[in-house]
């Protein structure tokens, strides 16, 4: 058959690739687009002649605009020709407008954002399943598909070792792309990987052959990776027994970006070809509007094909409004701590001890103190004092540093950096205090110095100590590793927070899960700080970020995968977020970094219980329809909708409220007076009748029509309504808090409210 020629009414992705320009011989300003025409509508199972038909296809198509085929057969770089419709070319501004004058975005570039945690989430304990574990119920992800995108994998990890696998699962159609690269391999674990670059070649120039290879230089890739499926070594993941495939769209920086959208969309097409069941996205940038974002477009395809896409809520907290990855068909995973840290004590000379905490392999020489100096008073003579006592590079005087403790500031430069410059200017150690933006977030590290990180608190005494003595002495102890500590968990300072600045009444993130302190496996190519002096290699790493909370559920999902192959996404997504827990392991509520109580929009719907998880009475289901209407209530016409539901859609009128999506969360933004809410719950349980209960928020008044719901079988559905209403609008002036809680005595099935008053 002859695949369909793309029509007219196309979406044009223009994807600025960071600040691209290239000069043509009339000197005209090149950039980069994505030019997105929504789904494929032929069969997936196409023959290699009929999908370069596609691709002619697409050359006819922008060679109608160019004037010529040759010359739009030489501007496209990437030809998407799976699932996902449409075409990455270089094009003129005014080329790109004669295409979709108003339809466009720019093609911006992305950034990239364990073992005790697996423990700490009751999976095992000390290293013994037990027989209720989701690990013994879902027989550990076996045969589930993890794919991730990333920076590709580090095959020989033994994180990625194939023993004792069976045949690679018949329903995988991936390759492993390593033609030029003989040394990378695949096997039954790692059973695919592939590498996207042209998107990042049009932005960083012609690039050397090194590049064409998944292999993971960087480290985050394989990190990731073997975090949501690697196997029984010191750094498991989730599901490892899942079978894992690396997707490299990420690459060295360039103007501050690492993953460009064009190859982000190409890994797309082809992970939903290949057959990923789960797919782990750890990258993202700031929010946009769903039409601009090409995660979000090639994460609604993989919903569409019955893939979970789960991605990280980024790392720009603890500032409000900061959440990425907010389209309502993602899974979004916020940070917060597990029950281990390494302590690492400082001692000052009058004796007061402060609790740190650091990787450093290294320990002061003798049990002695040393003389410890703010970096502030070891500025160089052309740096200032704010610059130095940041610890930034040429900003210390080598004389005046030498052989002392050095206290810096948290801030600007990344914290191993500060600790090489301390190194560099001849300090014996550092003491690396937060700054109160920060508060009691510390991060251990692998500093190249004996190095405490302590919190704001510690640090404005540490600094107050130096100020007012003559001759300030400091030691500081090796660090040793600690479990059970509390509170925990409690939400990293720089996960991101909502509320969702897109559609407001989705609440994100989704859910949080464990982001700090996280080991897992790493590439051979880097150092554990990453940074160019760090001549060290290590098997394993530890990283904290929502890139290392993100896999954690993708793990989780891999098991939910294994266990009910038939599951929507949606009805995954609702088991993770229903049975969350928003206490610690001190039964009290869950804070923040500053031991101030956290809300759902840091947390989401809470922190993920995945033994829970397994039973979770009722689900909130969401089918396509579902999502188009809700495309529709948030003033998508009918061009934009038509692309990704691959046939005829009317918005219903009157339009679906957007607070009316079956979400597992209720938010109203801007509640005037009173607002009715609808859900519906399917029964994936046993047979029972569940009673409602409210919490409501603080002047918020709200009911539950049906208060009790009987279910006499599986897949049976129910709805109900909430009716809420303002009854104290001072109360509620800003966002308010409450939970909505389904019972039949055995499962508790919760759901944040979440509320403003107008």
């Amino acid at each position: 058959m002859r695949p369909p020629r793309p029509t007219i009414a196309l979406y044009l992705l223009s994807f600025l690739l960071s600040s691209l320009v290239l000069h043509t011989p009339t000197f005209a300003i090149k950039k980069s687009y994505v030019v997105y025409l929504g789904s494929h509508s032929h069969p997936a199972n196409l023959s290699e002649l009929e999908l370069n038909q596609v691709t002619e296809n697409h050359y006819e198509f922008l060679g109608s605009f160019l004037g010529s085929h040759e010359v739009a057969k030489e501007s496209i770089f990437y030809s998407y020709t799976r699932h996902i419709n449409g075409f990455a070319a270089t094009l003129e501004e005014e080329e790109a407008a004669q295409i979709a004058s108003s339809l466009h975005f720019l093609n911006q570039g992305r950034k990239l954002h364990t073992t005790r945690s697996w423990d700490f989430l009751g999976l095992q304990h000390d290293g013994v399943t037990p027989p209720n574990s989701i690990w013994n119920k879902a027989r550990y992800g076996e045969d589930t598909i993890i794919g991730n995108l990333d920076t590709g994998a580090w095959p020989e990890s033994n994180s990625f070792s194939d023993e004792e696998y069976g045949p690679i699962p018949s329903k995988w159609k991936g390759i492993c792309q390593n033609e030029t690269d003989s040394e990378f391999y695949c096997n039954r674990k790692l059973i695919g990987a592939r590498y996207f670059n042209k998107g990042y070649a049009a932005v960083a120039g012609t690039l050397n052959s090194s590049f064409d290879s998944p292999r993971d230089n960087d480290g985050h890739g394989s990190h990731t990776l073997s975090t949501a499926g690697g196997n029984f070594v010191m750094g498991q993941g989730g599901s490892p027994k899942a079978r894992v495939a690396a997707y490299k769209v990420c690459w060295p920086s360039v103007n501050g970006s690492v993953c460009f959208h064009a190859d982000i969309l190409a890994a797309f097409d082809i992970a939903i070809h290949d057959g990923v069941d789960v797919l782990s996205v750890s990258l993202g940038g700031d929010p946009s509007a769903f039409f601009n974002d090409g995660v979000a477009i090639g994460a609604f395809h993989a919903v569409k094909h019955g893939i979970v896409v789960v991605c990280s809520a980024g790392n720009s907290g603890p500032a409000e409004g900061t959440v990425s990855s907010v389209a309502p068909w993602q899974i979004t995973v916020g940070a917060s701590t597990i029950d281990r840290e390494f302590p690492s004590y400082v001692t000052l000379g009058n004796w007061k001890h402060f609790r740190g905490q650091s990787l450093s392999p290294l320990a002061l020489p003798g049990k002695r103190f040393y003389p410890l100096i703010s970096a502030a008073d070891a500025k160089a003579a052309n740096a200032s004092v704010q610059e130095a006592l940041l610890c930034k590079a040429g900003t210390l005087d080598l004389k005046k540093v030498k052989g002392k403790i050095l206290a810096c500031l948290r801030g600007d430069s990344a914290r191993v950096d500060k600790g090489e410059q301390a190194l560099l200017a001849g300090a014996v150690g550092m003491i690396l205090a937060n700054n109160e933006l920060s508060g009691n977030q510390i991060i251990p590290e692998p500093h190249v110095l004996p190095a405490s990180h302590i919190n704001f608190t510690d640090g404005a005494l540490v600094f107050a100590y130096i100020n007012s003595t003559k001759s300030p002495r400091a030691y500081i102890k090796r660090p040793t590793t600690q479990l059970g500590t509390k509170p925990a968990p409690f939400m990293a300072a720089f996960s991101s927070k909502g509320p969702n600045t897109i559609t407001p009444d989705i609440l994100k993130p989704d859910i949080t899960a464990p982001g700090v302190n996280i080991i897992a496996a790493y590439t051979g190519a880097q150092g554990p700080t990453n940074q160019m002096f760090d001549k060290r290699r290590v098997l394993f790493n530890s990283l904290s970020g929502t890139s290392m909370s993100c896999p954690h559920i993708s793990g989780i999902c891999g098991l939910l995968k294994t266990l009910y192959p038939h599951w929507s996404p949606a009805a995954i997504k609702s088991a993770i977020m229903t049975t969350a827990t928003t206490q610690d392991n001190s039964r009290e509520p869950v804070l923040n970094a500053s031991f101030y109580r956290a809300t759902p929009f840091s947390y989401g719907a809470g922190h993920v219980n995945p033994n829970s998880a397994m039973d979770p009475g009722l689900v909130y289901d969401l089918s396509l329809i579902d999502y188009l209407n809700f495309l529709c209530s948030n003033g998508y016409n009918k061009t934009q909708i038509e692309m990704v539901s691959e046939e005829t859609y009317k918005c219903p009128k009157p339009a679906i409220s957007g607070t009316n999506l079956n979400y597992p969360s209720i938010t109203v933004p801007k509640l005037n007076g009173s607002l009715v809410v609808t859900r519906t719950v399917k029964n994936v349980g046993t047979p029972g009748t569940y009673k409602a209960r409210i919490q409501n928020p603080d002047g918020i008044l709200v009911s539950v029509e049906p208060n009790k719901l009987e279910f006499k079988k599986i897949g049976e559905e129910k709805s109900f309504k909430l009716l809420l209403q303002v009854k104290d609008a001072k109360a509620a002036k800003n966002y308010v808090f409450g939970k909505l809680i389904w019972s039949d005595g055995k499962h508790y099935v919760r759901s944040p409210i979440v509320v403003k008053a107008a």
